[in-house]
């Protein structure tokens, strides 16, 4: 019997490609060509007559022609989900929902279910656990279910026609790694069935008006699997993020047709479920510890919103050479930077030993506004002096010693007045003159040098 004709298709953009080779020759990616029937077909006229059934005959509109000046929104009852989202969700929108085994993105999402189910429609759809499962969950969370509609299912045929005579407000997928369609010959989870069964989805969506939250597993790298094209579909993208042992959960939007992008939701995962954090400010300071060298207080930003955190630095005599630099929290190259930067300008030196950064909670800071606060947090504990416990630092430092501006200063001044810090040095053009006034013992500062003489002022004066 001879031998059936193979061909290979690549797990992350989907390209057909006659032979095996170790590297993509469409999208570059390594080690993702796996092998499939040379004469396997995806049916797709039967689906897209099926979903576009009811929709109405196309036409070419003007601008002016259409109505209502911006998208109906509805919450979800999490606060900190519908700021993720841009105050909440959109009819007819398709959001995918990212991370890691067990983070939490079917408690958040069966807690969202749950309070919109008490007076609109919603189906949770679970492809991975049985009815029984997700309804001890609900009850171990104290969640009232009794209105939100359960489908174990993973047949697409079978969910599509449900979703259409329902006609919820939301549908939640749990997960599109398990929905397989018999239109594609291949198996469920491949590229294939995955651009397939969320294109049909997407459809779906858009003719119903119902918002559909589709949950997606990540690869070992943190990216959802499947093809790219996966977050080209939709139109808003969330991950889950936490560090390990740590209780909090950061939902982050990489994508949002209808928000910001870069918007977070902090969350605190308890035996009840998921609990909103939302002043995270106090939740990242109440462990603080005072009179400790090594420790500063800057305002980091994320998304829109202000955050103070902690930074802290040991310094070390080495114990091997060369000395050791490693951060948590930070960039690992830019601590280099910085600390060629202090040796030059500081009058101190923390040549032959090793420096070790962290920012506390767990938190990654991508913005130079934590260079300041890096390297006071480097010189007080080099000199064994803490700083002043109402002190709070921000800005980015040049390789000459300047200070220089960040973006949100005054926003950044007005959250650490809030909580308390009355002590503040802030880069020249951070901050307005009613900031001035309201920020109580506020130093504009130039040049890093001038930065260590203003602390050394305060420590002097008590």
């Amino acid at each position: 019997m001879p031998k059936p004709s193979t061909a290979y298709r690549c797990e992350t953009c989907g390209a057909q490609a006659p032979r095996w080779s170790g590297r993509c020759p469409d999208c570059g990616a390594w080690n993702t060509l796996t092998e499939i029937a040379r004469g396997s077909k995806i049916r797709t006229g039967r689906a897209g007559a099926d979903l576009r059934s009811d929709s109405a005959p196309s036409r070419l509109l003007t601008l002016s022609e259409v109505e209502g000046d911006r998208e109906e929104r509805h919450s979800t009852g999490l606060g900190e989900l519908d700021r993720v989202l841009g105050g909440g969700f959109v009819p007819g929108s398709v959001v995918l929902v990212g991370g890691d085994p067990g983070i939490g993105k079917s408690t958040l999402l069966l807690q969202a279910g749950a309070h919109l189910a008490r007076g609109e429609p919603v189906i949770y759809v679970s492809g991975e656990e049985s009815p029984l499962q997700v309804a001890s969950r609900s009850r171990r969370l104290g969640l009232a279910c009794e209105n939100l509609s359960l489908l174990a299912e993973t047949h697409l045929e079978t969910i599509i026609p449900l979703i259409r005579k329902a006609r919820p407000r939301m549908v939640v997928i749990d997960s599109i790694q398990t929905v397989y369609s018999d239109l594609v010959e291949s198996a469920p989870g491949s590229v294939t069935q995955l651009r397939e069964s969320t294109a049909a989805l997407v459809r779906l969506a858009k003719t119903t008006g119902s918002a559909l939250f589709i949950i997606g597993h990540v690869t070992k790298e943190g990216a959802i699997a499947g093809p790219r094209v996966l977050e080209h579909l939709v139109d808003t993208v969330l991950y889950f993020e936490n560090d390990l042992g740590s209780r909090y959960r950061i939902v982050r939007s990489v994508k949002n047709r209808y928000g910001a992008a870069n918007e977070t939701g902090i969350f605190i995962m308890t035996e009840n479920g998921l609990r909103e954090v939302r002043n995270p400010s106090a939740i990242f300071l109440s462990s603080r510890l005072e009179g400790v060298s090594g420790s500063a207080i800057t305002v980091m930003r994320e998304g829109s919103r202000p955050m103070l955190v902690e930074v802290q630095a040991l310094v070390d005599e080495a114990q091997s050479m060369p000395p050791r630099r490693i951060t948590v929290g930070t960039d690992p190259p830019r601590l280099a930077l910085l600390l060629a930067i202090f040796n030059r300008h500081s009058g101190q030196s923390v040549a032959g030993r090793d420096v070790f950064v962290n920012v506390v909670g767990g938190l990654r800071i991508n913005e130079t506004a934590v260079d300041l606060p890096v390297l006071l947090a480097v010189w007080s504990n080099l000199t064994d002096r803490p700083l002043p416990h109402d002190l709070i630092a921000f800005g980015e430092v040049g390789l000459s010693g300047e200070i220089r501006p960040v973006f949100g200063g005054e926003e950044r001044l007005r959250e650490s007045v809030k909580h308390g810090f009355t002590k503040a040095l802030v880069p020249r053009g951070n901050v307005s003159r009613q900031e001035r006034k309201e920020a109580g013992d506020l130093r504009i500062v130039n040049r890093l040098d001038e930065c260590f003489l203003a602390v050394e002022s305060w420590l002097a004066s008590g």
